[in-house]
């Protein structure tokens, strides 16, 4: 018999997702807090949303879920609007990536439900190439489909240099939508 992994029950687990989290600074998927954990990944979805309810800085990415901790020092936060076919979808992820940026969300306008807001917290082309092959997996249409390729990104960076580059190479390749 395979060696399972000892059931963790509610709290004893909560903390130990929660130690994961912190240890690895990076996504973790439910399925793999799941195995760690020795219980369904149903019954991780619940321990999460307990978790954010109580407080904790729990962010579900297309990569899994992050814990996100204080920064040290404070990056620079900027909203960039964009508008692009849903091909050019990888190109302009990789040009925000290779500017140094991290890609925190995307943001559309619907005429009906207002803002709409989706988490992504990509930043590097290993990131960008997990999300995209994660939407062609899933069949899953682009936020943006709904609104024309229109959409805005909340982006952090290190310098204002790195987003005018950033910016720089959006509005030569015709992505950047300005006034």
């Amino acid at each position: 018999m395979k060696n399972q992994p000892k059931k963790l029950v509610s709290s004893e687990r909560r903390s130990a997702i929660l130690q994961w989290l912190l240890e690895e600074g990076q996504p973790i998927t439910g399925s793999d807090l799941a195995r760690r954990s020795g219980v369904s990944r149903q019954v991780i979805v619940q321990d999460m949303s307990l978790l954010k309810a109580k407080g904790e800085p729990i962010f579900s990415t297309a990569q899994g879920y992050l814990y996100l901790q204080q920064q040290k020092e404070q990056r620079i936060q900027r909203l960039i609007a964009v508008q692009h076919a849903p091909e050019d979808t990888m190109d302009e992820l990789y040009t925000f990536v290779d500017s140094g940026l991290t890609v925190i969300d995307v943001i559309i306008e619907h005429p009906i439900y207002g803002e709409i807001t989706g988490t992504l917290r990509l930043s590097n082309r290993q990131d960008v190439n997990a999300f995209c092959d994660r939407l062609q997996q899933e069949g899953a249409y682009l936020l943006s489909q709904l609104t024309n390729g229109i959409h805005l990104h909340s982006v952090e960076a290190d310098t204002e240099q790195q987003i005018e580059r950033a910016l720089q190479h959006l509005r030569q390749k015709g992505y950047l939508v300005e006034e």
